[in-house]
């Protein structure tokens, strides 16, 4: 390989570098308007269906639409009364917490001095200061809230896309390229992003309706909030479950006993074992084709990149630019680095 040749391949692999960083930037600093706009796509991606449904049953699509995004708001009116009324009953209680955490921290002051150990409850209970455990449970809630800011245009989004789904792929076929192939990829991308966040959305919810009954039974507070943030935090692969378990578990430490802190770590430990490793891999099948690393680097770096509601979505994200990856000469190397080892389809 000639010198002259080297130095043309170096230059244009620094090229494409600085306009992937270009790209990520600008990615990043529009990030409030692509996060609705991603938003809006997703839901659609899992409202298609169920207008698809109601349309076999003999509605109109303007109707099916109209019916489905009506349910919509209803489920969205209903978690914001839930959050109003969590938020009010904490900031009634709010006053006691740190009575009650210095009260239950005497308790392992005792057991460490057993061992000559001097701890200071007051500096453990500004480390666990129910606040911070609260705005971390919230923390996601509150991103994904803010990203919903206008739900107005949001909704207005999501309809007009389930208006002009159904013309996609006449408008593809005239306006690509090599349309069999983009297109082939195109439906492949889009039937397994349905399929995952139809599958995920089912188990977040059978996630968040055991949570919420358990919790309740348990008599712990909040047991409906709980609930929802381990409906959502569910989308986040791999430490989501983890998150949603923790400000339960110091909550019912605090408020509770011991007892039900443990039970409710038992509980979140036992969902997670159940739904997400053995209920989840078996109902996805092959899932998306993503390697368990790729997964947890796309939760790091969509987080980085779109913030809390780009951990949500990390994983159809990645998939759908593997996806896309496979149809193009230059990214199929790269989208079988992203693969889970398996041997992709083969393409129209």
């Amino acid at each position: 390989m000639s010198e002259p040749f080297q130095q043309k391949m170096g230059q244009n692999m620094l090229v494409k570098m600085a306009m992937l960083v270009i790209i990520l930037a600008g990615i990043r600093a529009a990030s409030d308007i692509l996060v609705p706009f991603l938003l809006a796509i997703f839901l659609a991606i899992i409202l298609n269906p169920l207008v698809t449904i109601l349309r076999r049953r003999g509605l109109r699509r303007g109707v099916a639409i109209t019916l489905v995004i009506t349910v919509i708001l209803i489920v969205l009116l209903m978690l914001v009364a839930v959050l109003a009324s969590s938020v009010s009953e904490f900031s009634v209680i709010y006053p006691q917490l740190r009575t009650l955490l210095e009260q239950k921290l005497l308790v392992v002051q005792h057991l460490a001095a057993g061992f000559n150990l001097n701890i200071s409850t007051t500096s453990l209970a500004e480390h666990f200061d129910p606040n911070v455990m609260m705005n971390m449970a919230t923390l996601v809630l509150t991103q994904f809230s803010g990203a919903m800011t206008n739900i107005v245009l949001l909704i207005l989004t999501v309809v007009f896309m389930l208006f002009e789904v159904h013309h996609l792929p006449y408008k593809l076929r005239n306006a690509l390229m090599n349309p069999q192939i983009h297109i082939a990829g195109l439906h492949r991308a889009l039937k397994g992003v349905t399929h995952y966040l139809a599958l995920k959305t089912l188990i977040s919810l059978i996630t968040g309706v055991a949570v919420w009954l358990t919790l309740l039974l348990l008599d712990v507070k909040f047991a409906l909030f709980w609930g929802v943030v381990a409906f959502i935090l569910n989308f986040i692969p791999n430490i989501g479950p983890i998150i949603a378990g923790i400000p339960p578990f110091v909550q019912a430490l605090v408020l509770n006993s011991l007892t039900d802190a443990l039970l409710v770590a038992a509980l979140f430990t036992a969902i997670h074992m159940v739904f997400g490793n053995m209920l989840e891999p078996r109902l996805m099948g092959r899932g998306l084709g993503l390697s368990t690393l790729v997964v947890f680097l796309s939760l790091i770096f969509w987080g980085w990149l779109l913030g809390p509601v780009g951990m949500l979505l990390s994983v159809p994200l990645t998939s759908v630019c593997k996806i896309l990856m496979e149809t193009t000469p230059g990214g199929s190397r790269l989208a079988i680095m992203l693969g889970n080892g398996r041997p992709p389809p083969r393409k129209i």
